[in-house]
């Protein structure tokens, strides 16, 4: 009896044991109210657990059977936005402490604080190598000392990591470490060449993580050769790197591969490269959307890409009593500003009368206001009240056709255009209309 209670007690050990917790403190405690884990995997990720922050301090208790791995905190929305990453292991509590200016600092966590301690010390070592070619030093024995000091920190966390799963990332993220005296030049077309030697894309870890569509998405944006001329040579050399991804990631999964061709193009877009983003988009990421049944992200492209900067406004029709006017076909202005508004809409009500006032002296503005309705007759005695804009209708508000033709999830929304009916400018608002147009008169 006595040998079945020990056993019995040493299985409530183990179980007790099994359970871990993430914990610490998020500064100033009045902004942050909730916690929420996601473990990720190769191309998503899968709720595991969450807890209320108060006060500005918490407790995530991790679920017996939560995978070692990467997690990802989100503590506010968007999501994609108000996070951060740290390792799970499963044999070890985390403790730490985020502040809004600072992020994230590990007390407790052998995993996490081996990294960042790595990260901090690898990447001040680079910046010194970096610092040696933009003072135009030739010192070969300072060059020597500098990539001695990157290597002694690269074998020193190898050895110190090893068993760890953040020796994962340590490995992955060994840089290149010239053997002799680089020229600048040398340096950066060996640092290309050599960039992806210590990565594994098929390693689960690494896919399960941001690590490799950060570095990916490093290597296309930034390993360009150097004094380019010129935003469409640049585009052309991020083009070309994109299809060296290509050949490094072609016999992943279907679903990693969406993710981080995703990510990609919102890098394209974010930094104005339409040329990279519709190469991207028509070569990788269509086809693969259509694979992993991501079909909503085609029709978010598609709707970006005629909605951009630059693009000619798509076609809108209406009736002025027997006659169908066009945008495309309204007589010369210098600007035309669209608003998607609804009768119903309170802040349309605000805002469309004071831009009506605001803009009754400005004949080379054409407004057209495309009402975004579920009934005729309200329309129509809201409308009457703006006479110097020309009105369109748009029933089934948010299932209209220029609802989803103009990608609209908010009225007012305002597009204001060129003389050749190009989009110029999407004013959040019917100040920053009028702020814009002033300008530009």
């Amino acid at each position: 009896m006595k040998k079945i209670l020990l056993s019995i007690l040493a299985l409530f050990a183990l179980s007790v044991n099994a359970q871990h917790t993430i914990s610490g403190t998020f500064t100033p405690a009045k902004d942050y109210t909730y916690l929420i884990a996601y473990r990720l995997k190769p191309g998503t990720q899968a709720y595991t657990a969450d807890t209320a922050i108060k006060f500005g301090k918490f407790t995530l208790n991790m679920p017996e059977n939560a995978a070692p791995g990467m997690y990802r905190l989100v503590y506010a929305v968007p999501q994609d936005e108000y996070n951060f990453d740290v390792i799970y292991n499963g044999k070890e509590d985390i403790v730490l402490d985020f502040n809004t200016d600072e992020g994230v600092k590990y007390k407790t966590s052998e995993e996490n604080s081996i990294l960042n301690s790595y990260l901090h010390e690898i990447n001040a070592a680079e910046k010194e190598l970096i610092n040696f070619y933009t003072e135009q030093s030739t010192n070969q024995k300072k060059f020597k000392a500098l990539t001695k000091i990157l290597s002694d920190i690269q074998k020193t966390y190898e050895a110190k990591s090893e068993g760890l799963l953040a020796y994962h990332f340590i490995l992955g993220n060994a840089p290149y470490i010239p053997e002799s005296y680089k020229t600048v030049a040398q340096y950066v077309a060996c640092k290309k060449e050599n960039y992806f030697k210590a990565i594994d894309f098929k390693d689960p870890i690494l896919q399960s993580s941001v690590f490799l569509t950060d570095k990916v998405a490093n290597y296309v944006f930034t390993a360009v050769t150097l004094n380019l001329s010129g935003t469409e040579a640049l585009e052309k050399e991020v083009i070309k790197n994109v299809d060296d991804v290509s050949a490094q990631i072609s016999d992943l999964g279907p679903d990693f591969r969406f993710n981080l061709y995703n990510e990609l193009w919102n890098t394209a877009v974010a930094y104005n490269y339409n040329k990279v983003a519709d190469y991207i988009y028509s070569s990788y990421l269509k086809n693969l959307a259509t694979a992993t049944e991501n079909l909503e992200i085609i029709k978010t492209i598609e709707a970006h890409n005629r909605l951009r900067l630059g693009e000619i406004a798509p076609e809108i029709t209406w009736k002025v009593e027997k006659d169908v006017k066009k945008l495309s076909e309204l007589a010369p202005a210098k600007n035309y500003l669209l608003i998607f508004w609804s009768s119903t809409c309170g802040h349309c009500l605000n805002e469309l009368p004071a831009l009506h006032k605001e803009l009754r002296d400005k004949s080379d503005i054409t407004v057209i206001a495309v009402g975004l309705e579920d009934e005729v007759e309200n329309w129509e005695i809201e409308s009457a009240k703006l006479p110097n804009f020309q009105h369109a209708i748009s029933l089934g508000k948010w299932d209209s056709e220029y609802s989803k033709l103009y990608d609209i999830h908010a009225t007012p929304t305002y597009y204001i255009l060129d003389s050749e009916k190009r989009i110029i400018a999407k004013p959040e608002g019917d100040k920053a209309a009028v702020e814009f147009l002033n300008k530009i008169y």
